[in-house]
């Protein structure tokens, strides 16, 4: 569909080539245990997981800062799961998280065999709005970073997906229009209309099962990446 039109390929991070959710439980199951909080895992993760997309999409908006994402979005799960952890044990925890999380680094199923289907034909990029030093560490310890041309995350640009800002600027970094490129990612706001608002071709990648809609082409797994490249 877009072999003779694209040269770069924009790929998000988290939830797109990096398993987050399974990552994240494992940091979670981790430093709960380690560090006695008396919870179940099961029932933390699954009061935790919506209210952390609640509290990213209020940091992509700006309306929190970096550190009230990390307090907050512990504290909120705390409370709706009906456990009193004191502000010492939060910021404990928020701590442990970032610490280890990147030292999980499970990919999603076909995430190297598609870099590797892609790698010899475009030049390929990231774009994320995680964390410069985590992000790094998580591409790094995955184990892909030598596929990537350029990455470009929300803290050297200043700004978050979907800002046209942080796009142009990937799009500067790599020497490339966005009518080559392509970006593939998981949210439909940030990755696919932000992309699209600066004329980049996209790819929606469906991880979360969300409905069906027309904006572009929906996968449901990466390796169907080849039927458009």
């Amino acid at each position: 569909m877009y072999k003779e039109l694209i040269t770069d390929v924009f790929f998000d991070l988290d939830h797109t080539l990096w398993d987050f959710e399974k990552n994240s439980a494992l940091t979670f199951t981790k430093i709960l245990e380690e560090n006695k909080i008396g919870v179940k895992v099961e029932d933390f993760l699954t009061a935790y997981i919506p209210i952390n997309h609640q509290y990213w999409k209020l940091f992509r908006e700006e309306k929190i800062s970096k550190e009230d994402l990390r307090f907050q979005r512990l504290q909120t799960t705390f409370k709706t799961i009906d456990y009193n952890a004191t502000d010492k044990e939060i910021n404990l925890l928020a701590a442990e998280y970032i610490n280890h999380l990147s030292s999980f680094n499970h990919l999603f199923p076909s995430a190297i065999e598609i870099l590797e289907h892609l790698k010899p034909n475009y030049k390929l990029h990231i774009i994320t709005n995680g964390f410069q030093d985590v992000q790094n560490k998580k591409i790094r310890n995955s184990k892909i970073d030598n596929y990537f041309d350029v990455i470009v995350d929300s803290e050297m640009a200043g700004v978050k997906k979907p800002n046209p800002y942080i796009f142009e600027l990937a799009l500067q970094k790599a020497n490339t229009t966005a009518d080559k490129s392509l970006m593939i990612g998981d949210s439909l706001e940030a990755d696919i209309l932000g992309a699209k608002s600066v004329g980049l071709h996209v790819l929606h990648f469906n991880a979360h099962q969300e409905p069906t809609h027309n904006h572009c082409a929906i996968i449901n797994s990466l390796d169907e990446i080849k039927n458009h490249l």
